[in-house]
């Protein structure tokens, strides 16, 4: 790792192999209710087939790790090399990503005995004395990428159940993934939280970070406010029904015509049916299956124009990653704040672009291309959302997707300039 940046900071060393398997089970676990098909479609191109993600979690660990520190390395497949490696060019070849559903070999058994053999040589390596000397230092590569490869494998945890959220909202049965009754949102009051103008710090201090939440650095904001509570459904209902769908000025001009290409009336999961008394209801699909809509939960799964748009008809705006960290802070700071959902609920829009902190230095080798290679037409999301494994979100994560991504669990918080409060 290039030592100079401080790349994918890290926890104590004495705990990574407890966590190894804990966060490998999960995964396990968290494909359990899905059928052996359901794991090998691939619904669309951005996303992955759950077999391609339990495969691709263990390339991880077998190419980064294994391959370099294991004493008589064998590859589980040769092949496997090219079929589950992602995005990494340094690696070598790989296949096609809107093609991985295509992958109908190898099977699910085949890729949970791929699991079971790479976790089975993680143990003893990490058993051996030499592990464990690896291990003993606070700047050893093996520390770092196993680390890595942890905080990886949990952000394909979450991308797991928003694809296959999405792939089983493309199904005319509308299956659910969790046939328990979905929790029902308690109503809050929305306030507004000033904040003054002044020098911020924005960054990762202690504990692991990814690369791009380096290096922490000042940055100036002006006076500003934050909404208490993410926008609603009931909230967002109202911009639907005063026309926000219709109405151009409400829109940048890159959205606007995306709502026209796509044909867009309402959110993704959205369904206006039919009620038992024959009154038209909306309903939203979830992980729960199709449930009347919850006025008072978060809206989700909204884009970046969405978020934009209705911002804008709200008389407000998104707030600036600055603005969301520096108050998100303060909040967990403060036994006065009135700052709610900042994590667990949805991912945040910020009106800010994906791009490099100052300073900003891209780590050698194929994990140089983790994340500084997207800086580009993408805007940051902050906080988590109610998929985020517990113990990955923290205050400087940068999450990033496209303006029109709306897949994912992603909502709204509110900004106001400090002189419109």
């Amino acid at each position: 790792m290039n030592a100079k940046t401080d790349a994918f900071r890290l926890i104590d060393p004495e705990l990574l192999p407890v966590r190894y398997q804990a966060v490998r089970d999960h995964s396990v676990s968290l494909a359990s209710p899905l059928s052996d098909e359901d794991c090998g479609a691939q619904s669309m191109p951005d996303a992955s087939p759950i077999k391609w993600h339990l495969a691709h979690t263990t390339w991880f660990f077998e190419t980064f790790i294994l391959e370099r520190f294991e004493s008589d390395f064998r590859p589980f497949h040769p092949a496997f090399r090219m079929l589950f490696n992602s995005y990494y060019n340094d690696v070598g070849d790989r296949h096609a990503r809107p093609q991985r559903g295509l992958l109908t070999r190898p099977s699910l058994n085949e890729v949970r005995a791929y699991r079971r053999d790479v976790d089975a040589r993680m143990r003893r390596l990490l058993a051996r004395d030499d592990g464990a000397h690896l291990l003993s230092g606070r700047d050893s590569r093996l520390m770092t990428l196993l680390e890595l490869g942890l905080q990886h494998e949990q952000q394909h945890q979450e991308l797991m159940m928003t694809d296959v959220l999405y792939l089983f909202s493309c199904n005319p049965l509308k299956p659910a993934y969790d046939d328990s009754p979905p929790h029902k949102a308690i109503p809050l009051p929305l306030q507004w939280q000033a904040f003054d103008a002044g020098v911020v710090h924005i960054g990762a201090q202690d504990g692991f970070c990814f690369d791009n939440e380096l290096p922490r650095h000042r940055q100036y904001v002006e006076a500003y406010g934050l909404a208490s509570r993410l926008v609603t459904n009931a909230e967002y209902l109202a911009f639907i029904e005063d026309g926000g769908y219709r109405t151009a000025a409400l829109w940048l001009s890159e959205g606007w015509d995306w709502v026209c290409r796509e044909g867009l009336q309402h959110p993704l999961y959205w369904q206006l049916r039919q009620d038992a008394e024959s009154h038209q209801a909306w309903q939203g699909f979830g992980l729960n299956g199709l449930q009347r809509l919850d006025p008072h939960a978060a809206a989700t799964q909204l884009s970046y124009f969405e978020a934009d748009a209705y911002a804008r008809w709200a008389g407000a705006r998104l707030p600036t990653e600055a603005e969301w960290e520096h108050a998100a802070t303060q909040a967990l700071q403060s036994d006065e704040s009135v700052l709610t959902q900042l994590f667990g609920v949805c991912w945040q829009w910020t009106s800010s672009s994906y791009s490099p902190y100052p300073g900003f230095q891209v780590a050698a080798g194929a994990l140089g291309e983790y994340n500084g290679k997207f800086m580009a037409n993408q805007y940051v999301l902050r906080g988590s959302s109610c998929v985020t494994p517990p113990g990955h979100s923290r205050i400087s994560y940068r999450n990033f997707f496209p303006t029109s991504a709306r897949w994912q669990f992603t909502g709204i918080r509110l900004a106001r300039d400090g002189n419109a409060l």
